[in-house]
């Protein structure tokens, strides 16, 4: 009975972590992206946010170049139970604010080096602690710091190449707590259930993490005015390590509130994009962008607590393709307009979580860039995102199935800084 009984315990344990599994990807570094829905960004030299997705763009700038970027996300994601009104939530995902600053610093017509703060992958949910299914989700919250360095070097008039290494710090938390489920089990089983409520805390994991990366990136004018542009961004392995605790009774074989090691492992998957930018007229502009992420390299999710492998759980995730095309039109001397429209793949193709009710997205972005004077100018942008609505079911560890409706939409408006020294 004690072995049923940790494992009970284990797998509620590490069925939270699979909240992980699902796409949480960043694409918000700058508000001149985001104007075009990110189309051509690795093609485009127009700021110092280059560092985020080309370094090669770097050799383009003649002038040290600073960007500043604050975007503000506020999701609208709702979740429906179809065949239980109890699970419906209206608001699962808080709104939230994500910076970015990047300079780049040209040493002379060949040489130029940069850095840049941003975030590639992040997500938080919240869920009440008393929610029916809160086995499945309570709250989970991942946040990444991407410091990167950079170089580029320009090989010729036509070719320039560059590369960068990055420092990633990590945070995660997840909080799952009994929900409806648990308590009932308990009753049916032990004629009690020993105090145990829906609101009672079954998972409590908090850990950290340092980590390092690499980028490499590539650009090509094919003729005046036509660019080509591709950047891969390796995978980055990392650990959360920190302590694990829950409320479960200790006559039960759980920690009753005591807190033990904790740690999961997690690979921040890799990214290959190529884009192209062509300047149809001195005014209007053509771009366009294919991002692929490597979501299979999820192939599974292992956690460990003291030292020793408690689960590990084979995910069956799908890599993941994005589409942009955008344009951009010179209006005046001091204003540029921006449009662009994206497809979005989910990574979740074969599994979907309510801690990360993700799926297919189309982008629909404009924005506007104004010259301050001959060294500053500012960029604003608005983007609407649209989810489909998906219906699908997941299972808690006590077997019992729970079926779901989803919607997840956003509104993302971006502001940012640009000055050349």
């Amino acid at each position: 009975m004690n072995l049923k009984k940790t494992l009970l315990a284990a797998s509620l344990a590490t069925l939270s972590m699979d909240t992980f599994a699902a796409a949480f990807q960043l694409n918000e570094h700058s508000a001149s992206g985001l104007g075009r829905a990110f189309a051509g960004d690795a093609a485009i030299a127009e700021n110092a946010s280059v560092i985020a997705r080309n370094p090669a763009l770097m050799s383009q700038f003649k002038d040290i170049q600073f960007s500043g970027v604050a975007t503000f996300v506020e999701p609208d994601v709702s979740l429906k139970g179809t065949s239980n009104s109890a699970l419906n939530d209206d608001s699962i995902a808080p709104s939230a604010i994500v910076p970015a600053m990047y300079l780049v610093v040209p040493v002379n017509d060949k040489w130029a080096f940069g850095v840049g703060a941003f975030s590639n992958f992040g997500l938080s949910t919240e869920f009440d602690a008393d929610y029916a299914a809160g086995q499945l989700a309570g709250n989970t919250e991942i946040t990444t710091v991407n410091l990167n360095f950079a170089a580029s070097y320009k090989v010729n008039d036509q070719l320039s190449i560059g590369a960068g290494v990055s420092y990633v710090y990590a945070d995660a938390e997840i909080i799952r707590h009994s929900g409806a489920v648990l308590p009932a089990y308990l009753t049916s089983v032990y004629g009690t259930n020993f105090g145990v409520t829906a609101d009672t805390e079954s998972v409590n994991l908090k850990g950290d993490d340092n980590a390092y990366g690499w980028n490499i990136g590539a650009t090509y004018e094919i003729a005046p005015g036509h660019t080509l542009g591709a950047q891969y961004r390796a995978a980055t392995d990392v650990t959360f390590e920190g302590h694990f605790s829950n409320d479960l009774p200790v006559a039960l074989g759980y920690l009753g509130g005591a807190s033990v090691p904790g740690s999961v492992e997690l690979e921040l998957p890799a990214t290959f994009e190529f884009s192209g930018s062509h300047k149809l007229t001195p005014e209007v502009g053509l771009h366009y962008s294919v991002l692929w992420t490597e979501w299979s390299s999820f192939e599974n999710l292992t956690a460990y607590s003291s030292g020793s492998q408690v689960f590990s759980k084979e995910e069956g995730f799908q890599d993941a393709m994005r589409y942009a095309i955008g344009a951009d039109y010179q209006l005046n001397a001091d204003v540029k307009l921006r449009a662009g429209i994206a497809y979005d793949e989910t990574a979740s193709k074969k599994h979907m979580s309510i801690s990360i009710p993700d799926t297919n997205r189309l982008w629909l972005s404009t924005g506007a860039n104004y010259q301050l004077n001959k060294s500053a100018s500012i960029d604003l942008a608005v983007a609407y995102l649209k989810g489909d609505k998906k219906s699908f079911s997941e299972t808690d560890s006590l077997g019992s199935t729970w079926d779901f409706e989803t919607e997840a939409n956003a509104m993302i408006l971006s502001a940012q800084v640009n000055y050349a020294f």
